[in-house]
């Protein structure tokens, strides 16, 4: 449930009344005009009516620089919905302008983000260096991997290519780091390890593809939902940050085999979290206001997804052709 407030003159508060009837609001009250003329409406909306609501409160006041319209949550009201009533709400889909507010403000390459790439990613190496796992998972908690990859996610089932080269730039950048930090520790860690932490972010397999589109899929469905995105950060954490950091340790200690086969592991994880994410956005029905802006987003999502197929499978292909070396 959600309680709007819109402000605008007296001569479309009766157009904003009729859209709010329209939609079929739970409530409409409507104050007295102040001495500028000024409307104040207050509005009580089910989080399942509440996208068309705002998409036509939009279309009819998006040009009228003196209205306002404001979102806040409810987390309680009297008297109670129904049962229909709150089997509707579970299944709704969060709006669009809320999903767009989370995820592009997580998407921002800033000090903060490059601060717990750097904090994450030592945690992480050491933990596959000391073969740790309780480390390991210690360093996904604070990996802040989640936001940009949702956010490239959400970019292109909008067609938003303003977001989608931002959050890419983020994600590029965030794995360069951990890469680079990993390559400086393996540089002076005093010997090679040999730990199964470490050794088995080398080789990819097809858990590897079902555990990365696992993770998108939960993610995307963790923001839509308005589910907990702890633990599904965890896990696109598990598909991401541990690889990048292996091509950086193997790097620093002259194993470019080992390295390549890390790369192709992240490759396949990039490519399943995001194409998981694009589809769950997609299958969702989150999608612009506009017709015109459907439409190009439609167009955006097919090719993205066609792209991270494409990747994926080609890069499948590689993991299962290479070469097997038989030593004599």
């Amino acid at each position: 449930m959600k309680y709007i407030e819109v402000i605008t003159n007296e001569d479309t508060a009766d157009t904003v009344v009729g859209i709010a009837a329209h939609c079929n609001v739970t409530d409409i009250r409507m104050r007295n005009a102040d001495e500028a003329g000024h409307q104040e409406i207050r509005i009580l909306v089910s989080d399942a009516k509440l996208q068309e609501l705002l998409d036509k409160l939009e279309g009819a006041l998006g040009k009228k620089a003196d209205s306002r319209i404001t979102v806040l949550a409810v987390e309680s009201y009297l008297p109670r919905s129904s049962d229909s009533e709150r089997k509707e709400e579970k299944k709704a889909v969060a709006a669009r302008d809320a999903l767009y507010n989370e995820v592009e403000r997580n998407s921002h390459f800033d000090g903060n983000f490059v601060l717990l790439v750097v904090l994450s990613t030592l945690v992480a190496a050491i933990g596959m260096l000391e073969n740790n796992v309780a480390v390991i998972i210690g360093a996904m908690v604070i990996a802040p991997l989640l936001g940009p990859n949702l956010a490239f996610g959400l970019g292109t089932t909008l067609g938003d290519w303003t977001l989608m080269y931002k959050s890419a730039l983020t994600i590029f950048f965030g794995v360069i780091i951990a890469i680079l930090l990993s390559f400086v520790m393996a540089m002076f860690w005093p010997e090679q390890p040999q730990s199964f932490e470490l050794l088995s972010r080398t080789e990819a397999g097809l858990d590897s593809v079902a555990l990365a589109l696992a993770s998108g899929a939960a993610a995307a469905l963790s923001l839509s939902t308005g589910l907990s995105s702890v633990l599904v950060g965890v896990m696109v954490a598990v598909a991401l940050l541990p690889p990048a950091s292996t091509v950086g340790i193997m790097l620093g200690y002259g194993e470019t085999d080992l390295a390549k086969g890390a790369l192709v592991l992240l490759g396949i994880n990039i490519a399943s979290v995001n194409l998981a994410c694009n589809l769950v956005f997609f299958f969702k029905g989150i999608s612009p206001r506009t017709w015109r802006e459907k439409a190009k987003a439609k167009k955006a999502s097919f090719i993205y997804a066609a792209v991270w197929s494409l990747t994926l499978l080609l890069l499948i292909l590689v993991v299962y052709t290479k070469p097997v070396v038989v030593n004599t």
